[in-house]
């Protein structure tokens, strides 16, 4: 994959948080949710550049060997449920709430 450009973007506040929402609604991050904007923009408007390259897929980069995520992803799921089963749950209410 080619090299990626790194920009400074100013936003407003109220749009940056915008964004943020409708990024984490499509399960982006709010700068992969920006490039899908922009390059829909540009398609719609017949200025995507042919050689453009195609957009990251979402979610994490596959992992060398499947199965080691799989045993990794249930050890996980274990601990966390260890955890919580040892967990105060006054602890788990923030002190604003208590």
């Amino acid at each position: 994959m080619s090299e990626r450009k790194s920009i400074l973007l100013r936003l407003d506040p109220a749009v940056h948080d915008a964004l943020a929402r409708w990024a984490n609604d499509e399960l982006r991050s709010t700068n992969a949710q920006i490039e899908f904007l922009l390059r829909r923009a540009l398609a719609d408007a017949g200025r995507l550049p042919r050689h453009a390259g195609p957009m990251r897929p979402r979610g994490r980069p596959p992992t060398a060997d499947p199965a080691d995520a799989d045993s990794l992803a249930d050890a996980d799921s274990l601990a966390d449920a260890g955890s919580l089963a040892d967990a105060d749950p006054a602890e788990a209410v923030p002190p604003a709430q208590r």
